[in-house]
């Protein structure tokens, strides 16, 4: 074949779609411009690849002209004119975020939406966005932090413990947490989630499986948090199990750390590569679950979620095994992630991007902000919502709008006013950032039922 040093993932990168069109460029080129300096050949195959109607006739290319072709017949994307049907609960969501649903609604594998009351704009749909698409995964729907979770646990230690033992919660927090990308456990669980062969089926899992374990019981920077606080159940309620009454709770929130990232940076990229769409849509790119790529992206998916689920479970079992007492009950939820659902009758994808699922009886938890209750819930099963509820409050403000809007001695004033102590944290995540939760909740009562509140006393964040 000569001295040509191309390879398949050199064209692959050209933006050729992943299929035989690859190998016959490979081939062509070999063949004839084996001599030829690589940085030509690239740019012939780029011309090819713009415009594959003018090579169509061409003895040496036409065979490349014509992969393509037939390929961008079955691979080339276009919108639907019309959007697929929606729903949009609450009245304080911007513009921005419900024209990032309106592109999601018009794409030709969707199905169905909603946007929640806590929706704000995101990287393609946005965050309180809810998608259902057929037989793909969108990495972008489902977002970059995958799996991100809520964890309640539920204490038998009297919530007065929180004042009279002030000093050892504070010392659990600060020494048995870790934030952001540089923090780590010195000792490490071994968790039997790296166990799983998972890990060493898909090479980008192989590779990431050491941070994985560095990274075990850590929580992630920005609204990233675990928080000890005040529990309160407001009535007797067989799911929890709990008899009404106040209770000391631990509550965590933080997602798949670097693994869950990474995957998503490498999916998103390579779902871009196979699924070329209007600039307007480039973040909607979707995987075929009938793909090897999409089959590949959804178990690394469900990996990553398991390991947000670990994560969790390792940092509670620190605090409790540091501050003592017995744990009651335990609820959590995950957001940013796709389920196979049943809706309508049909089996779609459901992608929840900031959203809390709220399947008919199903539990979850939904916090306000630092110094604002969070909500111990039950879904009711709305199939306008598509069995969803917020995650949060939903930010009032970005994270710019904050650093120019809020000084550290409001945030001060704010924590003093409602007696909680903060470790870490920054204006970007100052309570006035975000929405009156107490107006979300207002806005979802056909979705969630509450059960009960989570008051927050000690909060700790990324610096």
């Amino acid at each position: 074949m000569g001295n040509l040093k191309l390879k398949g993932k050199d064209i692959l990168k050209l933006g050729y779609p992943n299929n035989q069109s690859i190998n016959i460029a490979l081939e062509v080129m070999k063949r004839n411009f084996a001599t030829k300096n690589i940085h030509h050949v690239k740019s012939v195959l780029k011309d090819i690849l713009l415009n594959p109607e003018h090579f169509e006739q061409d003895l040496t290319f036409g065979q490349i002209a014509e992969a393509l072709l037939s390929s961008r017949k079955t691979e080339k994307r276009m919108m639907n004119r019309q959007r697929a049907s929606f729903q949009i609960f609450g009245n304080n969501i911007s513009d921005e975020a419900k024209n990032q649903l309106y592109t999601a609604l018009k794409l030709p594998i969707s199905v169905q939406g909603a946007l929640m009351p806590d929706a704000h704009s995101g990287y393609g749909l946005p965050i309180g966005g809810v998608l259902a698409v057929e037989n793909a995964v969108i990495p972008y729907g489902v977002g970059m932090d995958i799996g991100c979770r809520m964890s309640l646990s539920i204490l038998d230690t009297p919530v007065s413990y929180l004042d009279g033992a002030k000093e050892k919660y504070e010392k659990a927090l600060a020494e048995h947490t870790k934030f952001g990308m540089y923090e780590t456990h010195k000792s490490h669980v071994d968790h039997e989630i790296f166990e799983q062969d998972t890990f060493d089926l898909i090479p980008i899992l192989r590779r990431l499986k050491g941070k994985a374990v560095k990274q075990m019981g850590t929580s992630g920077g920005g609204n990233h948090f675990v928080e000890f606080g005040e529990v309160e159940i407001t009535g007797e309620d067989e799911q929890i199990g709990l008899p009404k009454g106040r209770y000391l709770g631990i509550l965590s929130h933080s997602g798949s750390r670097g693994l869950g990232a990474e995957i998503a940076q490498y999916y998103s990229r390579v779902a871009a590569e196979q699924c070329p769409l209007p600039k307007e849509a480039q973040q909607f790119a979707w995987l075929g679950l009938n793909t090897h790529l999409g089959l590949e992206y959804w178990t690394a998916m469900s990996l990553a979620g398991d390991y947000a689920s670990a994560c969790h479970d390792d940092i509670h079992r620190r605090l409790v095994k540091a501050v003592g007492g017995r744990v009651k009950a335990r609820i959590e939820n995950h957001h940013n992630f796709a389920w196979k659902e049943i809706h309508n009758g049909k089996e779609v994808i459901v992608h929840r991007k900031g959203a809390t699922p709220a399947h008919d009886g199903e539990l979850g938890i939904i916090p306000g902000s630092m110094t604002a209750k969070g909500f111990i819930v039950r879904g009711k099963g709305n199939p306008e919502a598509l069995n969803s509820a917020s995650h949060g409050a939903g930010r009032a403000f970005s994270r710019g709008e904050c650093r120019s809007r809020f000084t550290q001695h409001d945030i001060k004033k704010e924590l003093q006013l409602k007696n909680v102590t903060l470790m870490g944290g920054n204006a970007e995540e100052a309570p006035m950032a975000y929405k009156d939760i107490h107006e979300v909740m207002n806005a979802q009562s056909e979705l969630v039922d509450i059960l009960g509140t989570f008051q927050p006393r000690m909060v700790r964040m990324d610096k």
